[in-house]
């Protein structure tokens, strides 16, 4: 079973248990947050909106970092125009404790039910329709 979320205008592929670096979060460390569920895949695959409503994904907030230093260099030549400068990226590492899909499988099987899918009907035995009298 994993999720498809959306956090920090990017998408991540997660499963129950997997630590991950995000953009950095307005939480606090031991905190729980909620993550924005786009796809999910067990059983079944929940795309639309309805059924994403149902799929709920949290995470624990382990620690607040920063990225690694990314070096920018401007340079023009035959200007004498040199400019150095650098960049860290605030990161959340988030720890995901559950994927669950509350009510998902109920409302597939009310969406089948409503769409004229019908139970299959059972034949009658021989002691029934010799009770019937016909």
């Amino acid at each position: 079973m994993y999720a498809i979320v959306k956090t920090g205008g990017k998408q991540y592929r997660v499963e129950r248990g997997q630590t991950l670096l995000v953009e950095r979060l307005a939480a606090d460390e031991g905190a729980s947050v909620a993550l924005e569920p786009l796809f999910y895949r067990s059983d079944e695959t929940v795309l639309d909106k309805a059924g994403l409503e149902q799929v709920k994904v949290t995470a624990k907030v382990l620690a607040h970092e920063r990225g690694e230093k990314l070096r920018v260099f401007k340079f023009k030549p035959k200007r004498g125009y040199k400019k150095r400068n650098g960049h860290r990226q605030e990161l959340t590492r988030i720890e995901v404790t559950e994927i669950v899909a509350g009510k998902a499988k109920a409302k597939a099987k009310a969406a089948a039910a409503d769409s004229g899918e019908t139970a299959p009907v059972k034949a009658p035995t021989a002691k029934e329709s010799e009770s019937d009298g016909s």
